[in-house]
């Protein structure tokens, strides 16, 4: 297991050496999150017990932390899954350094310190496995189905093995009957790709900045 290296920046934003590129928005991660993969997959009307999230790209831990957050504020009962495809995973001590922007977390980002492990682990009321390698080699090998996919990878201009045409189908492979797909990327050939890979592809206002980004639903079985 590899740990990437990192530069910080003035404002405590990770950026990665390897792909020249932060971990999340230099305006605010969380609202992006919960822009992009939180209500891209309309997760406030859809989270529920047995509820299986997937992702590409773990990274600090925030997607998971502000899904735990939303569903401790909505009050869902029950147990959610969460699997997550990361090549190289960051320490405990770096995702807590990145998640303490956010006094919102804070229940959540202690809770991840404690907990992590790259592997299987609880989070309160979530079953957590992260499944280290690159996700080309990790993903076909899966034999699950994730009711909700976020597509989180570096962005597919410095990291593009992470938007392939043959991972997308991969992400329609082990997407379960009217599941869904979020990213903050507007990409046309990874639009086409989803597209190809079972899904209905629309593209959405962005956040922040960025004009555009894109969801779908998986229109096969």
């Amino acid at each position: 297991m590899q740990n990437p290296d990192l530069d910080w920046r003035a404002d405590g934003v990770p950026v990665s050496r390897q792909f020249d590129d932060p971990y999340y928005s230099l305006q605010d991660g969380l609202a992006e999150t919960r822009h992009t993969f939180l209500d891209g997959n309309d997760l406030p009307s859809r989270l529920c017990d047995g509820f299986h999230i997937a992702e590409l790209g773990f990274g600090t831990g925030l997607n998971l932390c502000a899904t735990l957050h939303l569903w401790r504020t909505l009050g869902c009962e029950g147990r959610l899954r969460y699997t997550s495809f990361e090549a190289y995973p960051l320490t405990a001590e770096a995702m807590d350094r990145a998640l303490a922007a956010w006094p919102d977390l804070a229940r959540e980002r202690a809770e991840l310190r404690a907990a992590y492990r790259a592997g299987a682990f609880r989070l309160g009321p979530v079953d957590v496995d992260i499944r280290v390698g690159l996700a080309q080699e990790t993903l076909p090998n899966w034999q699950d189905f994730a009711d909700a996919w976020f597509l989180d990878g570096f962005s597919p201009a410095r990291n593009p093995d992470m938007w392939s045409a043959e991972l997308m189908a991969e992400i329609g492979r082990h997407t379960a009957k009217n599941g869904s797909f979020a990213t903050y990327t507007a990409a046309g050939h990874v639009r086409r790709a989803l597209e190809s890979a079972g899904f209905a592809v629309e593209r959405r206002p962005g956040f922040g900045r960025k004009r555009h980004m894109t969801r779908g639903q998986f229109t096969q079985k």
